[in-house]
């Protein structure tokens, strides 16, 4: 496996794995651009309307037939958020050429789609299509309402928005339901138009085609690409404090039968100079796997909730753990996960506990490469993190961290905000 990474074009750079590891290949564009709260709900529907239709494939089933047609490949849009950066993508699957009969070339007539999705949409009058438009809104004011279906995950980012509420990280990559609702042809054709002149652009491929071959193909395909000034402060905000003396509380009553408790916290000063092996075996102790404080404390042993883990977002400095639980037990609970926090602050961990957390996560970063798809989202994290070491290599320094470190990265962790969601009290 080969990895290169090189600009194409102004502000437009291309990652590219040359393997023969896998029977299909993946290639993507993804355009990066600060995550805000006006403009997040209009960035987010602009991929779904772009893959209703190009200058020359006008609908989805003209789209969708030029796919077949290219052995059933796929092209799909995503919106993905790290750090305070919204990332909107496409994405193409495809069969390896390496079993296609003759060996039949892919790469160039998908770099071509790719780079058409992108900058020559089906429009009317030079703007986007108003029934486009209008039919993805009412989609994605679906998707966000859709949001309060999954308990945990709408926890989750509930804790986010409040604990945030002052930067842009508590705003959801989809945006709000007002923005959304408020979202026009015309306003979206000039935010579309920015976007393109104003984003970095990330384009990433995996498989057995030569990086130089692949570059070429894709390289004609943006070329038109309008490209302005490109934003230089571009990135994420990392405030290492609390945003009051006291952790903030905050509670939501609904028809539920379990209640979700969420802690969210700041890593604090260790995100001076990040040390990203040591967090990751930091969350796996604390609530990342199985053999957790949080899992085997909390869950096994006391019976205080349901289930309990923890997640990291290195990008901005947080924490987050959230557990299931009793209505009853919200302080208890609270507690008992507050007091597994101390515990590496003081490091008291077993060398058994820290080997498992190290294992977990050095297993998950070598598993990285075993699919094309994590691949890409593994080397965008890289690009935004500034890193350009591998996954074998980061697993690698995941296996060296020691408890020392681990205890004095959580030194520095402070409890920002509580979230509780509650059920209804009955008349």
């Amino acid at each position: 496996m080969e990895v290169s990474r090189r600009e194409l074009l102004p502000n437009v750079y291309l990652t590219a794995v040359e393997t023969d590891k896998f029977k299909s290949g993946v290639l993507s564009a993804t355009l990066l651009t600060q995550l805000e709260r006006s403009s997040a709900s209009p960035n987010a529907l602009i991929p779904s309307v772009l893959r209703r239709g190009t200058a020359t494939l006008p609908d989805m089933s003209a789209l969708q037939e030029r796919l077949d047609s290219l052995y059933g490949a796929g092209m799909e849009p995503s919106v993905r958020r790290k750090g305070e950066i919204q990332l909107l993508s496409f994405r193409s699957s495809f069969c390896d050429e390496r079993f296609l009969p003759g060996h039949e070339e892919l790469c160039a007539p998908l770099a071509s789609l790719l780079g058409e999705m992108w900058l020559r949409p089906e429009t009317r009058g030079g703007l986007l299509r108003p029934d486009y438009v209008e039919s993805e809104r009412d989609k994605l004011v679906e998707r966000i309402d859709g949001r309060v279906n999954d308990k945990i995950s709408y926890a989750l980012s509930r804790l986010l928005e409040e604990m945030c509420c002052f930067e842009d990280f508590g705003v959801s990559p989809l945006g709000t339901r007002d923005s959304a609702e408020n979202i026009y042809y015309v306003n979206l054709t000039r935010r579309y138009r920015d976007l393109l002149a104003t984003s970095p652009v990330e384009l990433f491929y995996c498989g057995a085609m030569d990086a130089d071959k692949v570059a070429s193909h894709l390289t004609e395909a943006f070329l038109p690409l309008p490209r302005g000034e490109i934003d230089p402060e571009l990135g994420t905000d990392i405030r290492m404090n609390t945003v009051e003396a006291e952790p903030r509380f905050f509670e939501e009553a609904m028809d539920v039968a379990q209640g979700q408790l969420a802690l969210g916290f700041r890593l604090g000063k260790c995100m001076e100079e990040p040390d990203y092996a040591v967090l990751r075996v930091l969350n796996a102790l604390y609530g990342g796997s199985v053999t957790s404080k949080l899992f085997m404390n909390v869950r096994e042993k006391l019976s205080l909730c349901y289930y309990a883990s923890s997640m990291l977002d290195a990008h901005k400095g947080v924490m987050a753990a959230i557990a299931g639980i009793r209505f009853d037990d919200r302080q208890k609970a609270q507690d008992e996960m507050l007091r597994q926090l101390d515990e590496l602050r003081q490091g008291r961990f077993t060398d058994e506990e820290l080997h498992s957390a190290k294992a977990h996560i050095a297993s998950s970063l070598r598993s990285v490469g075993d699919t094309p798809g994590g691949l890409e989202d593994f080397y965008l994290d890289q690009t935004l993190l500034g890193l350009d070491y591998g996954s074998d290599e980061l697993a690698a320094l995941v296996e060296d961290v020691s408890a020392g470190e681990v205890a004095k990265a959580a030194g520095d962790i402070a409890l920002d905000a509580a979230y509780f969601l509650r059920g209804e009290e009955k008349a």
